[in-house]
């Protein structure tokens, strides 16, 4: 089973995804689905437009979250900025987690 988190705390997601206002939202999203989950969609786009420097940061946080769990996710990233795409994607690497497009 898969689940799409959208993280942004003002513009609703999109179809097939889920609204996550809070890193701790989609915490609690993936904690409930957690057994049966295997693949995990991840967009953070509160900082789309923002300081690029900073970018993924919400994603970057659950993506830590998830590592603690010593699982093995497939991870999608959805559209966002270059940098904040490349800093999720270290993380992925460093895990050692499959990424699909």
């Amino acid at each position: 089973m898969s689940v799409n988190i959208w993280l942004d705390d003002i513009r609703p997601a999109p179809e097939g995804f889920i609204w996550c206002k809070s890193v701790n939202q989609a915490k609690h999203q993936i904690t409930i689905l957690e057994f049966s989950l295997n693949s995990v969609g991840v967009i953070d786009c509160d900082h789309d437009l923002g300081d690029y420097a900073k970018d993924g940061g919400d994603g970057i946080k659950l993506l830590d979250w998830l590592e603690k769990k010593h699982r093995h996710y497939t991870i999608r990233l959805h559209t966002m900025n270059p940098v904040g795409r490349q800093n999720m994607e270290a993380v992925i690497k460093r895990n050692n987690w499959t990424q699909r497009p």
